[in-house]
């Protein structure tokens, strides 16, 4: 199937499609909107060697997100997807990889029920006073009139230091956290020179939990930490799922916040009416995280799912064990179930996006990431008046990772801090 590109006559989808290269991950949108209009199933190529089938309109990202015939256990991918994507070697594959991204039911329900209930929208709504004293220190320790990196200087401890709180990470083992560990989501294959580095980032990210472990078994207290723990020791747990689980907090848990901080920043950037109307009316900060999210999201794709046989999704036939990823980024500027999906507009409503996924899997820190943004956009907006970008857009270092969107530096200048 193929499709001209507006503008660009006689321009075909190629099979597969690459999702690679700087001016994709700067801006994935032309292409998806392409994909939209030739249907909604491709056959993509990663820059790992993997081929997948990415889903990309909102119907179709939706009943795809529900459809308990597609299960995200490892076990269920095929030889062909097994010799390019498990790029994570042994033993840590077995060991951090199976947390809940990767179980399916019963397993996945049972292991879920160990974490909701510490991110609960209510117990949110108890930590905000909180949360805000946390991003008020960090704009505290920003430059007086500029110029700042927000990922280093906000960005990135934020959501770590408010994370460490609600899952109950000790504060000296909190200091210890290197964020270049996070990194081991961002495959690198066998043959990549940074191979070594990566395996690094493995085994130093494997000792840090295994210290956590330990902290906690000894130490333990009335957080969630200390009750999967608890739940390891009464075997309600294997030693793989409590690693991988914690694993998935200090990596899923942060990251994906460091990165909406900065796209949500660089959206409003792009779009000086919406951000004096913020900048004006702290009252629409609510509306505008949901169209923030929906607008460009940190989590772009889903992580893998795998048919038990050979099946049809949405008239294609996918072959059983093939991968088949969600493209988030895309459902949610599908023109089909948004008004002007191009459009940043603060007073959309309603606004069903699907930046938290759907169905079984939808994030369980949804309630948090939310508090978060709300409190990091507001005070940035308010304490740095002026707040405007001191690099080009042209300029702006978008992470190469596979799944997320986000930037490495976003560098900033604001008439003065208040």
């Amino acid at each position: 199937m193929t499709i001209q590109e507006s503008g660009t006559a006689g321009e075909a989808l190629p099979e597969p499609v690459p999702l690679t290269g700087c001016p994709y991950k700067a801006d994935p949108y032309p292409l998806y909107r392409r994909m939209r209009e030739a249907g909604p199933v491709h056959r993509v190529l990663f820059p790992s060697g993997v081929r997948a089938w990415l889903v990309t309109g909102y119907d179709a990202a939706h009943a795809a997100l529900n459809d308990d015939r597609l299960g995200k256990n490892h076990d269920r991918g095929n030889d062909r997807w097994r010799a390019r994507a498990s790029i994570m070697p042994e033993p840590q594959h077995s060991q951090l990889q199976a947390h809940l991204l990767h179980q399916d039911p019963p397993k996945h329900t049972r292991m879920r029920r160990l974490v909701t209930d510490a991110f609960t929208p209510r117990r949110i709504d108890g930590l905000r006073p909180r949360i805000q004293a946390r991003a008020d220190e960090l704009v505290d320790a920003l430059s007086e009139t500029g110029p700042a990196d927000l990922v280093t200087g906000f960005a990135a401890p934020f959501p770590f230091h408010v994370l460490a709180e609600v899952i109950g990470l000790p504060k000296e083992l909190a200091a210890r956290f290197d964020r270049d560990w996070g990194k081991v989501v961002q495959p690198v294959g066998p043959t990549d020179p940074g191979r070594p580095r990566y395996e690094a980032r493995l085994h130093g990210l494997q000792s840090y939990i295994a210290e956590v472990v330990a902290h906690k078994r000894e130490y333990g207290d009335d957080d969630l930490l200390s009750r999967l723990v608890v739940a390891r020791d009464r075997r309600e747990l294997s030693q793989e799922e409590l690693d991988s689980m914690i694993f998935q907090l200090l990596v899923a848990g942060q990251e994906p916040v460091t990165n909406q901080i900065t796209t949500a920043l660089i959206a409003l950037f792009r779009n000086p009416g919406p951000l004096a109307r913020l900048r004006d009316d702290p009252g629409l900060l609510p509306g505008a995280v949901e169209e923030l999210l929906r607008y460009d999201s940190a989590f772009e794709l889903t992580t893998w799912r795998f048919f038990e046989q050979d099946s049809d999704l949405h008239g294609t036939r996918v072959p059983a064990g093939d991968s088949v990823i969600v493209s988030l980024c895309a459902a949610n500027r599908d023109p089909r179930r948004f008004t002007d999906p191009d459009t940043l507009d603060l007073d959309r409503t309603p606004n069903p996006h699907l930046a938290f996924g759907h169905g079984i899997h939808f994030c369980p820190g949804a309630a948090l990431a939310r508090a978060e943004l709300q409190i990091a956009l507001g005070t940035l907006l308010t304490r740095l008046p002026g707040l405007h970008p001191a690099v080009r857009d042209e300029d702006i270092e978008w992470i190469p990772a596979v799944l997320g969107r986000g930037t490495h530096h976003l560098p900033v200048g604001y008439d003065r801090r208040l």
